[in-house]
This record gives C-alpha cells, structure tokens and sequence, in this order.
C-alpha cells in the first residue's frame, strides 16, 4: 500500500490520500474550501473554539436537533479539536500540529495572527514545506488588508452589485453565499496545486485568496468590455448585456430563459416560434444586430411566448435544440430528475433526511461514491487527534485538565 505524505497509510484511494490539512477558518469560504479537499480524500481537522465551535453553527434558523443546516452545509468529512488559543498549553498545541502538517488554512486578522505567531511570513520561514492559505475580505497586501470582509461587502465593492437586478432599479445582491463559496473553490484550486509541487519538491507555498479577488473574476468579462470602450453596465434585469435575445420570456403559466448563443441557434430559434421574417433579416444576422435591434426582437417573441404555457415552448424549443430552461424554485430544484439523477444532494448521515449538502461541483471516475460523512461536534475528536500527532496520553490528560483542549467527556478515556 502507498504511503501518504507524512508516513500515514491512505484509506481511500482518492487523489489526497495522506494529505493533513489544519483548518483554521470560519464561517463560510474557508470551511468550503476545506470541505472540497476533505471530498477528494484530504484529512481535514478543523480547529475550533471551545464550547462555541465555528461561528457558523450559530447560523440559523433553521436547526434541526441542534445543529446549524449552513454549517452541515460546508463541514462534512472533517474532523473537529477544541483548542483554547487564549492560553499557552493550547497555542502551544496548535504550533505542534502547524509543525505536523502539510496545509493551513486560516482567514483570521493580522493583529490574531500576529498574537499567535502565525503570520504569513514567519509561518512559512519555520516551515518551508508548508501549503499556507490566507483567505481574507480583500487580500493580504494592499491599503485596506485589514478590513474584515463579508460576501455582500464584496459583491458592493466588485461591481458586481451594479450590474445585478431589475433594468433601471436598485443594485441588488446575488442571493446567495457567492463570494464565499466560489473564494472556497479558488482556494481549493490553488491548494492542489501547490501540493502537486510540495509533494515532488517538499517546498510549500503562501497562496493569498480574497472574498474581493473572486468576485472581481466572476466580473471579468464585464470589466474586459468596459474597459475596451463599452459604456460602464448597469442592472439589466435577467438580460446579458453581449448576447441577445439571452433573458428571461413570459408564457401563459411560468416564466423560461432563453439563451441565444450563437447564430445558428437564432435561426433556430426563429423558425421554431415561427418568426421566420426575423430570421431571414440581415439586420439581425450577427449578435452586433440583434443586440442594436433587442427592444425590436423581445417585443416580438414577448408576444409569441405569452401564447402557450411554458411546457409547450420547453418541449418546442428542446427539439429545436435551443437552450431554454423553466425559472425552478429549490422546490423544484431539489426535484429535478437531473439533480437527483447525479444524487447531487447529500442526506446527512444521523439526520433522518433533516440536513442536506450539495455535492461537489466536480465527479472523479475514481470516486464513483462520494465521501459523505457527517459533520463534527465541536472538539469530538480532539483527543484522537492528539494522539495521531504524537501526544502522549499524559500530555493530553494535561491538556484536558488545564482546560486548553476541550473534549467530550465520552471520548475522553484512553483506548
């Protein structure tokens, strides 16, 4: 059997196998991040507080039998210790496992992590091969790298507020933990990378992930033609301000979108609504027309959608081979023959169908069945933790007694 990074035997056969990932993070990007790594078979252990645990498992309603559903949302497969941070014999701990391990993610602020002797720099100088991730509102460098951050301050500061809501309303935030979740799948990206190279040269590295960095790559393209002349966008309502028609249509019962990516597809498009008039006309033959021309062109497919009921123009426009979908609420979603084809929701184990997670945004061959275990209770494997990182038992009977480790009692004993 191959042997993991730090002499540990795989158990899975997933692609990190034996890597020892300390999360450090909280609420909502960092714990995404990790999660992603625990899915492709990483040992994350996650660091808590004592008593309160993450902030996220405050997050609610709704709780079901205690627990928070955004937590369980972003914690499955990892493991939790309680470590008191505020005192020596727990900062003294968490140094002992930084020094035992081969990622550390953390999203504290600089005067924290000054405190506690784990800033970037003289992290990285005592240990060389460690994958550190600084994940923050704004990024490690720079005038305001000390500013705490939250997902809406960072759709706010990226533009992508302006551009997001009803044509000629109020900017409106995207609603959901956006910036959160795609700064966890950066981070997650960037940490694979960097343990490709840690595990052919031993040498880490310091990669710096922000909640503003990801939302300015989801505002990319907007960016790129506003700066290459286009006038600066405003909320548009569900249209997209380079393809036309690509927005959402009435119809007698629910609202589609229509998404018009090409020319062929216009055409048809066209004939299957039977606006063969538009079609043939050279006016709207490229994108650049029908855009000049996109008040004309709703107008007209406005009042043919509203004719039928969207099951009739779902079914006319798939065998068209147009791409057009139903506006589903999570009703619907959550139902969807194609979602739960994929088993793209994931029961958590213990809750009687009470909790869910979402899948990962990615399937491997080798893992025909996704690791899907329940998110920690705070500090439930501390002492096994501890153990797996050399601690003595005495050494953790002290621990526990001095209060800088917390346990449940259950789990407390010695094996």
């Amino acid at each position: 059997m191959a042997v993991g990074m730090n002499g540990h035997a795989p158990t899975t056969g997933a692609p990190l196998d034996g890597l020892r990932v300390l999360d450090m993070s909280t609420s909502y990007a960092g714990p995404t991040a990790s999660m992603y790594l625990a899915d492709l078979g990483a040992d994350v252990v996650k660091v808590e507080r004592p008593n309160r645990g993450d902030d996220a498992r405050s997050w609610g309603p709704p709780f079901v039998d205690g627990a928070s559903a955004w937590f369980a949302s972003a914690n499955r497969n990892k493991r939790s210790i309680a470590l008191d941070l505020r005192s020596s014999g727990g900062l003294d701990t968490l140094h002992r496992l930084v020094s035992d391990t081969d990622v550390l993610i953390e999203s504290m602020n600089p005067t924290k992590l000054e405190r506690l002797g784990l800033t970037p720099a003289e992290t990285c100088a005592r240990h060389p091969r460690l994958v550190y991730c600084a994940m923050s509102g704004v990024g490690i460098t720079g005038p305001h790298a000390h500013l705490p951050g939250y997902d809406l301050v960072a759709q706010a500061r990226s533009g992508l507020m302006s551009v997001t809501g009803p044509s000629g309303g109020s900017p409106q935030r995207v609603s959901t933990a956006l910036s959160d979740i795609v700064t966890g799948m950066a981070a997650a990206l960037a940490i694979c990378a960097a343990v490709v190279r840690q595990r052919d040269t031993g040498v880490g590295d310091l990669i710096d992930v922000s909640l503003l960095d990801s939302d300015l790559a989801l505002m990319a393209p907007r960016i790129a033609a506003y700066l290459a002349g286009e006038p600066e966008p405003a909320p548009s309502g569900g249209t997209d301000s380079v393809l036309a028609p690509y927005q959402s249509f009435a119809t007698v019962d629910r609202d589609i979108v229509v998404a018009i990516g090409n020319d062929v597809i216009w055409r048809r498009f066209c004939t299957a609504l039977g606006l063969s008039d538009l079609a043939d006309d050279p006016r709207l033959g490229s994108n650049a027309g029908r855009r000049e021309h996109r008040a004309e062109i709703v107008a007209r497919v406005t009042k043919v959608l509203a004719s039928r009921r969207a099951g009739h123009w779902l079914d006319v426009l798939q065998e068209a081979g147009v791409p057009a979908s139903l506006v589903q609420g999570l009703s619907e979603v959550t139902t969807d023959p194609q979602v739960v084809a994929r088993e793209s929701l994931l029961p958590v184990p213990g809750s009687d169908g009470g909790l869910h997670g979402v899948h990962s945004p990615f399937r491997l061959g080798s893992q025909p069945q996704p690791r899907n275990e329940r998110f920690p209770e705070t500090g439930e494997h501390s002492v096994l933790v501890l153990r797996e990182y050399g601690f003595s038992d005495d050494e953790i009977d002290e621990l526990l007694h001095s209060g800088a480790v917390e346990a449940p009692q259950q789990t407390v004993g010695r094996e």
